[in-house]
């Protein structure tokens, strides 16, 4: 239920960010007392949503896991398939492939499903050709509680079960403990820059809007103001003839 109903608002969210960008931009022209924070609010919180998620799912994560298994096993990917990578280099594209998954354990006793996939020259640029080496590696890795081998999984994406989503692995460490402490400095580094860039953008569509729309706009309600008057003026002396009309037919003096 809720997955459906996560599916229904990403899929009807663009018109309502469109729709709540044309309500912001023509505010000039609206009638006094219409009020605008509540599209404001609404345009934040879709675009924050949207960068947050597209970060969350590009950018690499790094579990610490105990490998339990590492196999293959056909797929139909073709109704979510831009939550799938590319078909291993050079072999050809179908809806129906094998997938190689990996299967691990976390400390707690919880486990995740790791795909394993190549990524191409696609988005996201992981530019990754190995997902073969890597499963070779994962089986090298493959130990149990009794005798762990601790792995750090980098890895990227999802993992949801109504929609069959899997984050996909890129690369494995081996690390001494469960809980060593791993920093994501280039996660850091790529959100500074976005953060700079972010700022920029919005800048330039600032200065955009000052110089290229609010005239526009101060245009338009300039000429919805004269188009008023004159329909006011053109009221007022069809009344006065109207009236004068009435004043000769009932012979009123003035």
């Amino acid at each position: 239920m809720l997955a459906s109903l996560f599916y229904t608002v990403f899929v009807w969210s663009p018109f309502v960010l469109v729709g709540s960008l044309i309500v912001i931009l023509i505010r000039g022209i609206l009638p006094d007392g219409f009020r605008v924070w509540p599209f404001k609010l609404v345009t934040g919180l879709l675009i924050a949503t949207y960068v947050f998620g597209f970060l969350h799912y590009t950018l690499p994560q790094r579990d610490v896991v105990l490998i339990i298994d590492a196999y293959e096993k056909r797929m139909d990917v073709s109704t979510n398939s831009i939550f799938w990578g590319q078909p291993d280099a050079g072999t050809a594209s179908q809806d129906t492939r094998d997938v190689r998954f990996i299967d691990a354990q976390y400390a707690n006793g919880d486990v995740v499903v790791f795909r394993n996939e190549d990524t191409g020259f696609s988005w996201p640029p992981y530019l990754k050709f190995d997902s073969s080496d890597l499963s070779a590696r994962a089986k090298q890795l493959i130990s149990t509680p009794e005798n762990p081998k601790w792995v750090a999984v980098r890895h990227y994406g999802w993992r949801n079960n109504v929609f069959s989503i899997f984050p996909n692995a890129t690369s494995f460490k081996i690390v001494p403990t469960a809980d060593t402490r791993l920093i994501p400095w280039f996660n850091i580094i790529i959100i500074f820059i976005a953060l700079l860039l972010g700022l920029g953008i919005f800048r330039l569509l600032q200065r955009f809007k000052q110089r290229r729309i609010d005239p526009v706009l101060e245009d338009i309600e300039d000429s919805f103001d004269s188009l008023s008057e004159r329909t006011q003026r053109a009221s007022n002396n069809a009344q006065g003839r109207m009236g004068r009309f009435w004043d000769t037919i009932l012979g009123r003096s003035k």
